[in-house]
């Protein structure tokens, strides 16, 4: 049985991301002399250059350029690009795999938001996976008194953040489903993580030493450049399939890849508090999902060239990532 496209691009898209996320913070901690997670950054933005310049093509250059267009393209881009750069200075301060699953819950807040705002029904599932996102934050930031892999609370204070400016990406993105395409969001995505790069030039310390070899900014292209072909892949994963099912499809996935890698990279066994934070995030994360296909409206078909993508962007189930 030869499988439909939309299902190829959907199974793609979370091993890319996944990948990226276990990836991410190589050239930081791993390489000697290290370069800089706030250039990873920086190289991160270049990369979506390209992209966005695919994506225009494919849609024969036209763009969106009305207020309101350029309004919900800079909301979504500039919350998707900050929690993007606070993610790279985050994985300074802890693994992956404590960091991802409590970044990935960030679909409580687009459900509080929807239901609060848009005055949408919240139904049991996703109830659930709110309840259970509270105890797996919670054991995620437990520490053990010794051989932690994360130390003080700082690290938990910027997660959080990153939470909330993952989740109010999606609540804008869900908003502008019927003002802007998917590429047209992409490019303002694109636009909007350029406009950041002074600041995490800013945050860098030029005084320390920087790796400029194949290991230091390339290995870091390459790395970058999984999420942004994840991104783009995304737009059409959606266009050409149903969002119903490919947005909790992908975002249910990269999660379980980026935790998997990162623990083999770190060779380390998570504390019994860690794993039991991890398993409920992945729970709460999947119910969160399947309560979108569950309930989702009728009219979401397979073809919609207004399902919007998600950042690097990190993810969740009314569509999130840096990632951002």
């Amino acid at each position: 049985m030869k499988l439909p496209k939309w299902l190829w691009l959907a199974l793609l898209v979370p091993m890319l991301w996944g990948v990226w996320g276990a990836l991410i913070e190589i050239p930081d901690k791993l390489v000697h002399p290290p370069f800089p997670a706030t250039l990873g950054y920086v190289v991160w933005a270049l990369t979506m250059i390209p992209f966005a310049i695919i994506a225009l093509r494919n849609v024969h250059w036209k763009l969106e350029l009305d207020s309101k267009s350029m309004l919900y393209g800079s909301l979504v881009g500039l919350s998707g690009a900050a929690g993007q750069l606070l993610l790279f200075w985050v994985l300074t301060k802890g693994p992956a795999y404590i960091i991802f699953p409590i970044i990935c819950l960030s679909p409580v807040v687009t459900i509080i938001l929807s239901a609060t705002i848009l005055k949408e029904r919240t139904y049991w599932l996703a109830l659930t996976g709110i309840l259970l996102s509270i105890p797996a934050i919670l054991f995620l930031s437990l520490q053990e008194p010794t051989n932690s892999p994360v130390h003080g609370y700082s690290w938990l204070v910027v997660t959080l953040i990153i939470f909330f400016a993952w989740g109010l990406q999606a609540y804008f993105m869900k908003s502008s489903a019927s003002s802007i395409s998917s590429e047209g969001l992409f490019f303002y995505m694109t636009v909007t993580g350029l406009i950041l790069i002074p600041v995490a030039l800013w945050m860098t310390d030029f005084n320390a030493p920087i790796n400029r070899s194949l290991s230091g900014p390339y290995l870091t292209a390459v790395i970058q450049s999984l999420n942004a072909l994840g991104c783009l892949l995304f737009v059409y994963a959606v266009r050409y399939g149903k969002a119903i099912i490919v947005v909790p499809m992908v975002n249910g996935l990269f999660p379980l890849v980026t935790i998997f890698l990162s623990l083999l990279i770190y060779k380390r066994i998570p504390s019994h508090y860690n794993l039991t934070g991890m398993l409920l995030s992945i729970v709460a994360i999947f119910l969160m999902a399947f309560d979108e296909v569950r309930h989702a409206p009728a009219v979401a078909t397979a073809g919609s060239d207004r399902a919007m993508p998600i950042r690097g962007q990190q993810a969740n189930n009314e569509i999130g990532d840096r990632r951002r």
